[in-house]
């Protein structure tokens, strides 16, 4: 069952696309989309269209400035501001819920995932650097969220390379041969529903542990 919910924040009107779980609930896992693409992402609709039947019930948050119809995300101070302002809808159904995005949204979910009273982070394609300037590391968003956290990483994605994460306490699930937004070329011996599988049978077996 899907329905979408418009939020009024304090950085504009938010949105949120449900995709109600079945069965035994066990969580929210609550996604928010990158600074470049909007929910239609490849990853956030795998998930959304997956996890349901496996005890999830999928939140996918646009944030304001996408749903102003925006071509430009604003500064992370505002994204977090659009992100805290949904999250009392996030909670409404009185079950754990997971904060997650993908590239800039999951900088916000590593952000603010704590202080909301997350039960888990999950980071999707993390932007831990700018495409060839990795002495612009954002490590310490990811270090810092103090909570049970996966990564899901490409194998070759620009904005940071499985092999260039810093130790640390997160999970990190590695996409081979995928780029930032988990695409695979069609000569590599893994085909694109066998990423999308990776992806998503990940997540919900992690989800189990920490909701």
């Amino acid at each position: 069952m899907t329905d979408i919910q418009s939020i009024e924040t304090d950085a504009g009107v938010a949105r949120i696309t449900w995709h109600r779980g079945t069965g035994e609930q066990i969580g929210v896992l609550a996604l928010g989309h990158g600074a470049g693409g909007g929910i239609e992402a490849r990853d956030l609709q795998a998930l959304a269209t997956r996890l349901p039947a496996r005890g999830l019930t999928v939140a996918l948050v646009e944030q304001p400035w996408r749903v102003a119809g925006k071509k430009l995300a604003p500064a992370p101070k505002t994204l977090d501001t659009g992100w805290r302002g949904v999250w009392p809808a996030l909670t409404g159904p009185g079950l754990p819920v997971i904060a997650g995005g993908r590239s800039a949204g999951a900088r916000v979910a590593c952000r603010t995932g704590r202080e909301l009273g997350a039960a888990g982070v999950l980071a999707l394609a993390f932007p831990l650097h700018p495409p060839g300037k990795p002495e612009r590391s954002r490590s310490a968003e990811l270090l810092e969220a103090g909570l049970p956290t996966l990564v899901i990483q490409g194998g070759r994605d620009p904005f940071g390379k499985p092999t260039e994460f810093p130790s640390g306490h997160y999970l990190k699930v590695v996409v081979p041969f995928a780029d930032h937004s988990f695409g695979v070329p069609k000569t590599a011996p893994v085909e694109q529903h066998d990423a999308m599988r990776i992806i998503t049978d990940a997540v919900a077996g992690w989800a189990v542990t920490i909701a």
